[in-house]
């Protein structure tokens, strides 16, 4: 697929570009990324996603995608012969697969402020028991899905996987910014052995941020909010 036939509106340190950038990579498809400046809202952005107004937004064809599942998913049924398959061929297993997606999209991003902010102590204690809970609960979905193999796709990273594994640069940032650890070895220790396999993936390794990069863009959007 030629670059300028698939485009991406989004922004690099956001966990649902970051699916939509692994998903592409998995197929080996060509993109062109345009990068959306922090606090601002491009033309083209309003433009292909007048509903929501949100990145990502997937452009094929000139025809706008947008919602970071949707997208994964409409990557893996435009192109099924590229690449590794993201959903799995099974009926009964495509489902189980976008229930997970569904219930991590639901536990987790919504805890990210409360879980991050140091301000309000209360706040964050519930956020992190929230976060905690939710991944215990993953623990067990990966035994199930994974029958035994590397990821939640089995051999190979699925839809689980990607849904999950955006967000494990900002869980990993949350160790630096409020000293928290949600990923813990005694607790779900699976899903960090899991975490190691996904981060050094070469379709993850050059999309996924690292904490380190997470943390000073959240100070500089921090101290461009505070102006």
């Amino acid at each position: 697929m030629e670059a300028e036939d698939v485009k991406l509106i989004g922004l690099w340190a956001s966990p649902f570009v970051v699916r939509a950038r692994i998903a592409l990579n998995l197929k080996g498809i060509e993109y062109e990324f345009l990068e959306e400046e922090p606090g601002k809202k491009s033309e083209l952005l309003l433009k292909s996603n007048p509903v929501y107004k949100k990145f990502p937004v997937l452009i094929h064809g000139g025809k706008p995608i947008c919602e970071s599942l949707l997208i994964v998913q409409y990557i893996d049924e435009v192109w099924p012969s590229s690449g590794f398959s993201i959903l799995p061929a099974d009926a009964y297993d495509r489902a189980i697969s976008r229930f997970w997606a569904a219930y991590i999209d639901d536990k987790l991003p919504t805890q990210g402020p409360a879980l991050l902010d140091s301000t309000n102590e209360d706040s964050q204690a519930k956020a992190k028991a929230k976060v905690l809970s939710a991944l215990q609960q993953l623990e067990k979905a990966f035994v199930d899905c994974s029958k035994g193999k590397s990821f939640f796709g089995g051999d190979s990273i699925g839809f689980i996987d990607i849904a999950l594994g955006s967000l494990l640069g900002w869980l990993e940032a949350s160790k630096i910014i409020a000293g928290i650890n949600v990923l813990d070895e005694t607790k779900t220790p699976r899903l960090v052995e899991w975490a190691e396999r996904f981060c050094s993936a070469e379709a993850v390794k050059e999309v996924l941020p690292e904490a380190e990069e997470l943390v000073e863009f959240r100070k500089i959007a921090h101290a461009a909010t505070s102006k």
